[in-house]
């Protein structure tokens, strides 16, 4: 039987996370991660930050959630090979597998449309999925919560329509 924490503690080492972020040793702003990408790609195509007001409004930002999300890859693949022994590469999920399909093809096209939805949802929102999840909610920020709504339901209703269980296969 695999030792699992108990969810309290995930509670509250989020917590502390999210305190050490917001303060002046940590970044000093909320956490988030959708915010290197435009870094990166100002840096990667030579974009001119005086021609892109977006870019300036981000610099500071994106330099270290790019480094966040680099060692939540690096932490995440550490902990599922050493710790949980859980690691395995697979682009077929076993549950999309029993309630869609065996196409590569299509799992991949629609977890790019999804994943795009979502983003852009996001954006519009005036963020990220982490940084609303994660600092939004924290702080009760109203665009927080009605993205935080508006992805429950979503998560709802796509969850009727793809995994229907009379249509299991």
């Amino acid at each position: 039987m695999k030792r699992r924490l108990p969810w309290w503690l995930g509670g509250i080492l989020m917590a502390l996370l999210l305190l050490f972020t917001f303060s002046i040793f940590g970044a000093n702003r909320p956490l988030g991660a959708s915010t290197y990408v435009p870094y990166y790609a100002g840096i990667l195509f030579g974009m001119d930050p005086e021609e892109y007001p977006y870019l300036q409004h981000v610099q500071k930002a994106g330099a270290w959630e790019g480094v966040m999300l680099l060692g939540s890859l690096v932490g995440g693949f550490f902990t599922a090979v050493f710790v949980t022994k859980t690691f395995r590469i697979s682009v077929l999920p076993t549950g999309w597998k029993t309630y869609k399909n065996n196409s590569v093809a299509s799992r991949l096209i629609w977890s790019f449309i999804s994943g795009f939805l979502l983003i852009v949802g996001a954006r519009l929102a005036g963020g990220c999925t982490s940084g609303h999840f994660l600092s939004g909610m924290s702080q009760t920020a109203f665009s927080s919560m009605i993205f935080g709504g508006v992805v429950l339901v979503s998560l709802v209703v796509t969850g009727k329509f793809f995994y229907n269980e009379g249509e299991s296969k």
